[in-house]
């Protein structure tokens, strides 16, 4: 359950990171570009530690799909990005694939 956690702390860090990075404008303004700097270094640190107990395919499924998801929403909520139903369904897959993963893999280490 821990390790989940972390999961969990890396992914919130990878989504601020990447929501830092589009307002950093390519870099070109200082401290979004340092807080995505930091936000990515946290989230491969904590994503470093998970790995120790929860095998790489099913820490990284977990962490691209539901950072993909939670990215998508926060520009959708907070930078204007369109989703259109295309984009919507293939989320809602993502997230269902997390769900079976979480529910029926013995391997995701819980």
């Amino acid at each position: 359950m821990y390790a989940l956690a972390l999961l969990g702390c890396a992914i919130v860090a990878e989504v601020l990171a990447t929501t830092a990075l589009k307002s950093s404008n390519g870099f070109e303004r200082l401290v979004p570009s340092v807080l995505a700097v930091l936000g990515y270094c946290v989230s491969f640190y904590l994503l470093a530690q998970v790995m120790k107990s929860i095998p790489t395919g099913v820490v990284y499924a977990l962490w691209s799909g539901v950072g993909i998801v939670l990215i998508s929403l926060v520009a959708w909520l907070f930078q204007g990005q369109k989703l259109d139903w295309a984009a919507i369904g293939g989320m809602s897959l993502i997230v269902v694939g997390v769900i079976v993963i979480q529910l029926f893999s013995k391997t995701s280490g819980h």
